[in-house]
């Protein structure tokens, strides 16, 4: 049977669960090949080719993602299935990718200190009724990259796993993290399992390479870090 190069090659020609908006939809962002993610903002591809095999395109002939960065309008024109319009479209993602990687970092959170941890999650957590660990993953200069809440309840070895903060770290690019929970009670005394988890993530840190620079207990009028105490 000879292969009729004639056919089009659709989005809708493709099975429905390999189509890049129902894998968006059912994997997550994450779980999209580049030529996916760049067939989604292009929205359409031409009369014989889809919108993947045209992302297909555009990265091959400019030598993947890195080589789109720094393309102009004309450039991108000169692809066929390529207009001025999807051109804009590249074009318009990678200039706030751009900008959300340029972001100047005195517009960013820096922990210097333990009062400084405190004051960045104290709004947030003196006032919880639950108990709530949160970890802030820090970059080399300790501004803040993010932060996530990992586990709400009481604080023990076995709810607290190194494994999810770390994981976290490692796929922010964290060099560093500080672990926060509260006491709803108001007393930010720590107690034996603060100690012992506290510990345990320091050692966990030591061998990945990812410093725990201190937990920090938050009360109602007052906070204790643990590293000011000795545990770290």
């Amino acid at each position: 049977m000879q292969f009729d190069s004639n056919i089009k090659s659709t989005i809708a020609c493709l099975p429905f669960d390999e189509r890049p908006r129902e894998r968006f939809l059912r994997f997550g962002e994450k779980n999209l090949t580049n030529a996916e993610l760049l067939a989604i903002i292009l929205g359409t591809g031409t009369k014989n080719e889809s919108a993947v095999d045209l992302a297909k395109k555009l990265l091959i002939y400019y030598g993947g993602l890195h080589g789109l960065k720094d393309k102009s309008l004309e450039e991108f024109m000169k692809i066929k299935g390529i207009g001025q319009a999807k051109g804009m479209q590249v074009l318009s993602v990678i200039e706030l990718a751009k900008r959300l990687n340029q972001l100047r970092e005195e517009e960013r959170y820096m922990v210097r200190s333990p009062q400084d941890g405190a004051n960045y999650l104290w709004h947030e957590l003196r006032e919880e009724k639950q108990e709530k660990f949160v970890c802030l993953y820090l970059n080399v200069k300790n501004y803040v990259i993010d932060k996530k809440t990992i586990f709400i309840g009481s604080l023990n070895h076995s709810v607290v796993h190194p494994r999810e903060i770390f994981k976290e770290a490692i796929r922010k690019s964290a060099a560093s993290i500080i672990c926060f929970h509260n006491h709803p009670s108001g007393d930010p005394t720590p107690s034996k399992e603060d100690i012992e988890v506290t510990k345990r993530l320091f050692e966990c840190g030591k061998i990945i390479g990812i410093d725990l620079l201190d937990h920090i207990i938050l009360g109602q009028k007052r906070y204790v870090s643990l590293k000011e105490k000795g545990y770290l």
